[in-house]
């Protein structure tokens, strides 16, 4: 037994004891509750993790460990999103395979996590570029393949079911989520086509379906990003231009499931900032679409959804999206030069970009014009990038009296702004999109309210069969293609009709994993195909037909991780139906908010589409949602002096006397603000060895600045470092007590000292250091050693079961300052403690549970200690004794004493009658568990 806080020694000891006995190994047990406490998992860069990664697995390891303690089967798991494209660039760098590249960062990851004393289990962990994972995220593509979205059955259903209902009722008045151009058949129609015809029309209809769509396309990096990953028309990764595309991709139709993710929100324990992000997202909006004839062609027609149709009186123009398919037909000779450098210049942009740029106006006149279905006015046609051409229909009436952007616009072009309503004012100077008020220049509407005038429009427009009422949603279908190597497989091959149409077969099932072929280079062919086409000679299905060469995009392998988890090692199955119906869905998951809506959407709409499939028990995959703030840097700086002959470093405080540069420093070299200048000259190789350095009171005082953490700050903290100085326990304490894990928080390295002694402060309850040997004693607590116990169970427990990381900290110092004070070394109050300690500190929480004579490990699988709130009842209640309101002396009476008894009591106290002095009071007022008060006459 170890005498002294070796924590070193400890905290090896028991990561060592963990592993070799799988202490946190789970399993399903039906005499047991079940708890599944699950961290959004992280890619392994190869930088490692620093000290802002770790909060939020802290977090979920002390619940994990808190709920075994409860009683529950804790499934506490860890894994890697591997697939993605840092390992691909570095491999197109240095032409070494991302395989090499993620197995060397992920094995770099497993050893820092160990370090932490997470108590994850190891032998589920899980790599999505794994073939033995992808294989599953490959089966599921296959299953939504194979599905359609039955919309009055509010569910996906199988191809087959659809196959069914053609063949007896064909598609006409079919309620069905499918491409809005699909021609509508009847049943003797489909069953005259051939295999290969009805084949191609079900295409229209399947979950996953290829389609040309608007992307954000970096020829550099030879691949389609996602929104989030450009950034004023860069990519965020390299800074590369970006435009935009329109290309043949994979994609999945979520928006069937759009109303299902609204109402799946109010189910779930998420915080509302989240969910309002996911509401704006889906972007549910109730309104009519609208078809304007085009002038001069007669067999189109350009639709348009608005959500206020009672406004298409005060239509002036509208506006097409740059990337619509009719924009060569629409445009004017006279005006293809301007349309054509419009083009141009819209493609270097971002959808972000184009969405959210509200002060500037662009856009440019096509020649065309519109005719309002209404008062057949012609209507000016424009383009402008503020349209997208996957949002709606890619067009959009403008109507500059209700609607600032249109206003905007209006004024811009010169363009007329009709006032539509008699309530509308000072619109020469400002749009008002009031509802109020009684309409003008509208015709069939005029003197009509609001609702009245919408549905007075509505049903007009339905009965020329020219409009419609309709709900639509700001959500688009995800794009699920990649023109990149190191993603999943899509498991289709190419197979071409007797026309010459290529038309997308999956493979067989027994055929999975397709696994990823190998290449020359990690780049685009030099005909622009993706990288996988480099391997089209050899790479084919039965030797003869094309494979798919885009791969799945990153967040296919995270959209379902948390059942694989379940059941990492099955064969037959994704997991098996006893592992889902045990753990379910997930209790508590842990991640960043920057997920909101990518992650957490993709995985929810998988889930609902398992679910519906009968292969999961659960609507919504995870139950109770904490998004972990940031933990910030702290940069330190250094002052250089400008134009010096010599290399000069002017200490923080005498700054303003010269004029300077601040300097990032790395802040591993600071301590307490004070710069090791010797170590900063050896680190630096434009400081020369003569470089000199003014001072304040013999040493050089650095800067300060909270950041984000990043290695161009030089503010990165290594975890191992600190780990390596202080243990890991003192780093888990720490970082709880930095403050609720929700919110933002700075890193200094100088506070966490005071975790440290909080546990060596611990230790001495246990041990004597300088005599090294144990003073644990057997003897009976004391009611105040008891009262101080049970305060902090009490306070632990409700706590951590409101998620309060920090307060729980918090409380332990109180309570071991408070049995420090009583000296208290009773084995009986102390066991508690260290169950108490154990989820935040758990290397020392083992070793200490051995001091108390308990079996190695099985604190692990004790139980929570027991809150009785009987020792804090007060026996005894201290009394202040004044006289005319001045307190002379305390005395201690009964807790439950009356008031009468207390009088009677004080009266006959010795103490009280020297204080009379023979005379008898006027009043004695008692006050119950606060004061007696005697008042004494003149």
């Amino acid at each position: 037994m170890r005498s002294e806080y070796q924590f070193r020694e400890i905290e090896k000891a028991w990561q060592g004891f963990w592993e070799q006995n799988q202490t946190f190994k789970a399993q399903v047990n039906p005499n047991k509750p079940k708890y599944y406490v699950l961290d959004m998992f992280p890619y392994p860069s190869g930088a490692g993790l620093h000290v802002g990664h770790p909060l939020g697995y802290i977090a979920s390891d002390i619940m994990a460990r808190y709920k075994r303690l409860q009683g529950y089967e804790v499934l506490h798991p860890m894994g890697f999103d591997s697939f993605g494209l840092p390992a691909e660039q570095y491999a197109i760098q240095t032409g070494q395979h991302p395989a090499i590249t993620t197995e060397q960062n992920i094995t770099r990851y497993i050893e820092q996590l160990k370090n932490m004393g997470f108590s994850f289990d190891w032998t589920r962990e899980v790599r999505t570029s794994d073939p033995a994972y992808y294989k599953w995220t490959q089966w599921i593509f296959m299953q939504l393949f194979n599905s359609w979205y039955n919309q009055e059955a509010d569910k996906a259903e199988s191809v087959d079911t659809l196959k069914s209902i053609l063949a007896s009722k064909g598609s006409i008045g079919l309620k069905a989520v499918c491409e809005d151009d699909v021609e509508r058949i009847s049943a003797d129609a489909w069953n005259a086509m051939g295999e290969e015809e009805q084949y191609a029309y079900l295409l229209n209809f399947r979950l996953a379906y290829l389609d040309d769509s608007v992307v954000n396309w970096c020829p550099q990096l030879g691949t389609v990003l996602a929104n989030d990953e450009v950034k004023d028309g860069l990519s965020e990764r390299g800074g590369y231009p970006v435009e935009q595309k329109k290309m043949r991709q994979w994609s999945m139709r979520i928006t069937a499931y759009a109303d299902r993710l609204l109402r799946g929100l109010e189910e779930v324990d998420w915080s509302d900032s989240l969910k309002e992000q996911q509401r704006n997202w889906i972007g549910k909006s109730i309104g009519t679409d609208v078809e304007f004839a085009i002038e001069g062609i007669s067999d189109k027609k350009i639709k348009v959804f608005t959500t206020r149709v009672d406004t298409i009186y005060g239509v002036s123009f509208m506006v097409l999206a740059p990337e619509h398919e009719w924009v060569a037909e629409l445009t004017k000779p006279e005006q293809q030069a301007d349309v054509d450098a419009y083009i141009t210049w819209t493609k270097s942009r971002s959808e972000l970009d184009r969405v959210s740029e509200v002060k500037t106006v662009s856009g440019v006149f096509t020649g065309s014009y519109v005719i309002n279905p209404l008062n057949n006015e012609r209507v000016p046609l424009f383009l402008a990038d503020y349209v997208l051409a996957g949002y709606g229909t890619g067009a959009v009436m403008g109507v500059p009296s209700g609607d600032q952007r249109d206003w905007n616009f209006a004024k811009h072009f010169d363009l007329p702004i009709p006032a539509i309503l008699d309530a509308q004012k000072d619109i020469e100077k400002q749009a008002d999109n009031t509802k109020e008020g009684k309409y003008i220049n509208s015709g069939i509407i005029n003197g009509m309210g609001y609702k009245e005038a919408t549905n007075t429009l509505i049903q007009w427009l339905e009965e020329r069969e020219i409009g419609k009422g309709k709900v639509q949603y700001r959500m688009r279908n995800a794009v699920f293609s990649r023109q990149r190597y190191w993603g999943e497989p899509v498991p289709v091959y190419f197979k071409p009709t007797a026309s010459g149409q290529l038309l997308p077969y999956l493979i067989q099932e027994s055929e999975l994993p397709l696994e990823l072929p190998k290449i020359d280079k990690y780049l685009p062919t030099e005909t622009g195909e993706p990288p996988l086409g480099r391997a089209a000679d050899s790479w084919k299905y039965q030797g003869q037909y094309d494979y798919e060469w885009s791969t799945m995009p990153g967040w296919a392998g995270s959209s379902w991780y948390w059942y694989r988890y379940m059941d990492a090692q099955n064969d037959a199955a994704f997991a098996s139906a006893e592992a889902v119906n045990y753990w379910k869905a997930v209790d508590l998951y842990i991640g960043g908010s920057e997920h909101a809506t990518g992650h957490l959407l993709y995985s929810r709409f998988w889930n609902k589409f398992l679910k519906d499939l009968g292969y999961v028990a659960e609507e919504e995959f995870a139950k109770k949602l904490i998004n972990q703030g940031m933990i910030q840097g702290r940069s330190n700086f250094v002052y250089r002096v400008k134009n010096s002959d010599q290399v000069t470093f002017v200490s923080h405080g005498l700054k303003d006397q010269y004029d300077v540069a601040a300097l990032h420093v790395d802040v591993n070299i600071v301590e307490n603000d004070f710069l090791d200048v010797e170590e900063f000259k050896r680190s630096r190789n434009d400081v020369p060895a003569d470089a000199q350095f003014i001072l304040e009171d013999g040493k050089y005082v650095c800067g300060w600045e909270v950041e984000k953490m990043s290695k161009s700050k030089f503010n990165v903290v290594n975890p191992d470092d600190l780990i390596a100085k202080y243990g890991a326990d003192t780093l888990r304490v720490y970082e709880m007590f930095l403050g609720p894990l929700e919110q933002f928080k700075p890193w200094n390295t100088n506070s966490i000292s005071g975790s440290h002694n909080f546990l060596r402060k611990v230790w001495r309850l246990f041990f004597d250091e300088q005599a090294q040997k144990s003073v644990l004693v057997d003897a009976p607590a004391t009611p105040e050693e008891l009262k101080v116990l049970h305060t902090a169970i009490r306070k632990v427990q409700d706590d951590l079961d409101r998620y309060s990381f920090n307060t729980v900290v918090s409380t332990l110092m109180i309570c071991v300052n408070d049995l420090g004070q009583l000296k208290c070394h009773k084995k009986s109050v102390l066991r508690e403690l260290v169950l108490l300690l154990s989820p935040y500190a758990p290397h020392m929480a083992e070793e200490l549970w051995l001091a108390l004579g308990e079996e190695a490990g099985s604190i692990s699988h004790a139980k929570f200690p027991v809150f009785n709130p009987e020792f804090l009842v007060e026996n005894e209640f201290n009394y202040p004794i004044s006289f005319n309101g001045k307190v002379k002396l305390t005395l201690a009476f009964s807790a439950t004493a009356s008031p009468a008894e207390v009088e009677a009591a004080v009266l006959a106290n010795e103490q009280v009658q020297k204080h009379l002095d023979g005379k008898a009071p006027s009043k004695v007022i008692v006050v119950p568990k606060r004061i007696v008060n005697i008042v004494l006459g003149k």
